[in-house]
């Protein structure tokens, strides 16, 4: 990929719509840009300039001519008042270094009319430009030292956000949140490493080495911070990714009336018929920004033919595959074997007990076990999926589960399988440090396991990232990004 190019590519979504924009970024894109442009005031760093979009003279082209005083200063040619608009448009420029590259940025805004914003990207191919691989700018926003790799992930986690909290998490982590919670982490394993290599290349020098138990206060001092780093990735996956809530129940216990109210519209039928859902039907909602995906079940009992043996197999597959388990009981009845069967079927899911039909009169607090015993259950959540009463407890409820208290937002927090998969290894690396502190090893081959402590934190920003990586990582974007 060459840097000193100047690329071109089309930087709003396809189709047809109000306005679409075409992003020029290099060292020529000025030059490129105007032949094509008749504006009303001369292009400024910052400014957005009104004017329209003419189709550029063959002979204009490559590198504009100053034209007569018409024209004087604005960098295109005389002729070009002469030329019929094709489009009313808005013009941004923005003078390297200033601009999200740091590279001379064209923005040209025109109604997003494919053939229009097609045509503009032709022409400055024509011109001396080359259409950006996905994720070019951004990647040259990173190698040009303008974002870090942290930074540069999260403008792609930030596009793909599904709720406004996904969207703030990843503007937080843009604003470099996770690499000014690594610093000082990086800052103290750095020190320790410097100090260990004083002792070793100043040894005549009488530069004292530090003692065992400094070390390890040294290593811990940097574990600690990491392994609370690492705790926050469990939180972070579902914030980043989201997860599926399986409602499973008996029939008729009012499972779809629940997940109705929980997707606030009539997405799952309902009628007074045991056994009316026969497969799975599942949404997508956000629960306190958090995208959930909430799947309704067929009730749990003795197939009755084999289209509800097979719902009822779909069932327990989604119940295996949820990340958390609404078990949906009916709180206007006794409870029975089977409700506590199916607490049984969770296995070792998270679930959450809720008492449904709670405007009815209310049932046994115990469910009767399959052997015949009593067993408690935790305190059920009740809910009235009819009337409403209780949903908001219910969704607070799944909250807490999900373990959403908004602490981490405030320091940055792992949202990332690479970044956490790097702090794992970073934390394997300390631990062979501190066995090897124990066991008197020379200080020459610590300080191996320290640097292999130190290279994981620098590739989680991209101090030492491979151009494999990078390209992994920079491919997942949209071309204009």
């Amino acid at each position: 990929m060459n840097l000193d190019d100047t690329i071109v590519a089309i930087a709003t979504p396809p189709g047809r719509g109000g306005i679409g924009v075409v992003r020029l970024a290099g060292p020529h894109a000025k030059e490129i840009a105007l032949p094509m442009l008749r504006l009303k005031h001369e292009l400024e760093p910052g400014r957005a300039v009104f004017g329209e979009l003419i189709e550029p003279d063959s002979t204009t082209v490559k590198v504009p001519t100053l034209a007569a005083e018409g024209a004087a200063g604005m960098g295109y040619p005389q002729e070009s008042f002469h030329r019929d608009s094709i489009d009313e448009i808005v013009v941004t420029y923005f003078a390297k270094p200033h601009s999200y590259t740091t590279d001379d940025i064209i923005e040209i805004s025109a109604h997003s009319s494919p053939i229009v914003l097609r045509h503009i990207v032709e022409w400055c191919i024509n011109a001396g430009a080359r259409l950006a691989e996905p994720g070019e700018f951004t990647m040259r926003a990173f190698l040009n030292g303008r974002i870090d790799l942290t930074q540069a992930e999260a403008v792609r986690d930030l596009i793909d956000s599904q709720t406004l909290y996904q969207a703030k998490i990843a503007a937080q982590q843009l604003d470099g949140a996770l690499s000014r919670r690594l610093q000082p982490i990086k800052q103290k394993l750095i020190e320790l490493i410097a100090v260990l290599e004083a002792g070793i290349d100043f040894a005549e020098d009488d530069v004292s080495v530090m003692p065992d138990a400094a070390i390890r206060e040294r290593i811990a001092g940097v574990r600690g911070p990491l392994e609370q780093l690492a705790a926050t990735f469990s939180y972070g996956k579902i914030v980043h990714e989201g997860l599926m809530l399986a409602i499973v129940g008996r029939p008729n216990v009012g499972k779809s009336s629940l997940f109705n109210r929980l997707v606030e519209h009539e997405r799952a039928i309902v009628t007074p018929t045991p056994g009316t859902t026969r497969d799975l039907v599942s949404e997508t909602v956000a629960i306190g920004g958090i995208p959930i995906r909430l799947v309704d079940t067929a009730g749990i009992r003795k197939a009755l033919d084999e289209a509800e043996s097979i719902g009822i197999r779909k069932s327990m597959e989604a119940v295996a595959d949820a990340d958390l388990v609404l078990v949906v009981l009916d709180a206007s009845q006794a409870q029975t074997a089977e409700d506590g069967e199916l607490l049984r079927l969770t296995g070792t899911r998270p679930f959450i007990v809720v008492a449904n039909k709670c405007d009815l009169r209310p049932g046994a607090a115990l469910i009767s076990c399959k052997d015949g015993e009593k067993c408690c259950i935790p305190a059920p959540v009740r809910t009235s999926a009819l009337t409403g009463e209780g949903i908001r407890d219910l969704r607070s409820e799944i909250l807490r589960h999900i373990g959403e208290d908004g602490a981490e937002t405030e320091a940055g927090f792992l949202t990332n399988a690479r970044h956490q998969g790097l702090i794992q290894d970073s934390l394997t690396a300390l631990a062979a440090a501190g066995s090897a502190v124990e066991t008197k090893v020379p200080h020459e081959m610590l300080l191996l396991d320290l640097y292999n402590a130190l290279r994981p934190l620098d590739a989680i920003t991209g101090a030492t990232t491979t151009d494999d990586i990078l390209n992994l990582i920079f491919s997942t974007f949209c071309i204009g990004k």
